[in-house]
């Protein structure tokens, strides 16, 4: 823990360069906050973090984002959560609407395919090296290293709800604790955590009875003034929603939205909902902001009496504000009550048990985003729903990059994105 208190100042510096290096997804994005709270600042325990993370991975909506806001609130209150909550999506709706905007006026951007391809290498080695130190700090015990590796063949093998085994992995914890049996608790380490105390409860419920007012009253007040049939009506109201059912992280999310808005609302095609998420894993901040880019192709192409472009910038701002005032609403709602349980041994030992699966899920998705960037085609281990890599699809060039960032990691996280990007240009061009 840090020996004195942490300044707005310091803690907005911190949480700049997080959202800056926040690229790869929710499993880099997490390793990243890992690598520069825990380790380097030392801002929490490794308990605390993984208490955090664990809560963050039971909400809908994209848990990174949250774990910021998490641990902002930890530090500065609701002050320090908007800061670094709001901070972590920032460089990524910048960029996004950016590349929108492009994207609807050009077209594709293959130019900077390259930099993106070397900008993926980098953040697969720093997946994996983070997983591999949050695996040796949080799995210390046999039954720790069980949770988790079932969790991950759960998701793995059998393609299991996410929901379901959140629930029973706490209620193995929960009623292990309670019968006395050794709970898979996560591992301890020398830094006092009573070194922080929680934020003022009261003051947190009342930004969360705020934040509900801020995020539905607009959504009330577009159905009214434009019908529910009008583009940014729909906009406001499927991604409300979306902001509330989607439980199981980024990825859950992103096949739910998929799904709706290619399908049943067709505003855009296969193709571009792929090279949204593109956009998304390539780009700072939250991999769930791809859904800036559906908002902008649906307004964009419904734009009625605005100018498109326009259109399409107002609806992909109305589908981020929509997907993440929820967010902050649902930390400054339950953080409070959750660092109560943090006392209680059946309920730690839920949550213990929960943060053994977590790792699991993370091991997921690093394994799933290796996959899909190291191989170009994948294969059905039938009747199982499992998707396996086509060994001879391999693509030789990500894997020696790859393996180069991995390397380069010694040197620091910046110096090895850069490489990453360098090098991935260089090769695309020759």
């Amino acid at each position: 823990m840090p020996a004195e208190p942490v300044s707005l100042v310091e803690l907005t510096r911190v949480f700049a360069r997080i959202a800056l290096l926040s690229f790869g997804g929710p499993a880099g994005q997490i390793a990243l906050m890992h690598r520069v709270l825990v380790d380097e600042q030392k801002w929490v325990s490794e308990r605390r973090f993984l208490h955090a993370l664990n809560f963050c991975m039971l909400l809908p909506g994209p848990e990174a984002q949250q774990l910021a806001t998490y641990v902002g609130w930890l530090m500065h209150g609701v002050a320090g959560g908007f800061i670094a909550g709001g901070l972590f999506i920032l460089p990524g709706v910048a960029a996004v609407m950016a590349l929108s905007l492009v994207y609807a006026a050009y077209g594709a951007t293959p130019a900077i395919d390259g930099a993106f391809f070397g900008l993926k290498a980098a953040v697969l080695a720093l997946v994996f090296s983070a997983l591999w130190r949050l695996a040796k700090r949080a799995l210390t015990t046999t039954t720790q290293r069980t949770v988790s590796a079932l969790a991950f063949l759960a998701l793995f093998l059998l393609d299991a709800p996410f929901p379901l085994i959140v629930i029973g992995a706490g209620a193995a914890g929960f009623f292990g604790a309670r019968l006395g049996v050794a709970a898979p608790l996560p591992a301890r380490d020398d830094l006092p955590e009573e070194e922080i105390a929680a934020p003022d409860a009261r003051q947190a419920r009342l930004a969360a009875a705020i934040l509900a007012g801020l995020w539905l009253i607009p959504v009330g007040a577009l159905v009214l003034a434009f019908g529910p049939k009008d583009v940014f009506s729909r906009i406001a109201i499927f991604f409300s929603k979306m902001a509330v059912v989607t439980f199981g992280g980024a990825y859950a999310a992103l096949s739910y939205v998929a799904q709706q808005a290619v399908e049943r609302f067709h505003w855009l095609a296969p193709a571009e909902m792929l090279d949204g998420l593109g956009m998304a894993e390539t780009t700072p901040g939250p991999l769930i902001m791809v859904l800036q880019f559906v908002g902008f192709m649906a307004a964009y192409r419904n734009a009625g009496a605005l100018p498109p472009l326009l259109a399409g910038a107002l609806g992909g701002l109305l589908a981020t504000y929509v997907t993440f005032a929820p967010c902050f609403l649902w930390i400054f709602a339950g953080a409070p009550y959750v660092e109560r349980l943090r006392g209680n041994r059946a309920l730690a030992g839920a949550m213990s048990a929960i943060g053994a699966a977590v790792v699991g899920v993370i091991a997921h998705l690093a394994i799933w985003f290796a996959t899909h960037f190291l191989f170009r085609a994948h294969w059905t281990l039938t009747p199982l729903p499992a998707q396996l890599p086509d060994i001879a699809a391999l693509d030789a060039k990500a894997l020696a990059l790859s393996l180069a960032a991995g390397l380069a990691l010694r040197f620091g996280l910046a110096p090895t994105l850069l490489l990453g990007v360098g090098a991935g240009f260089l090769m695309k061009s020759i």
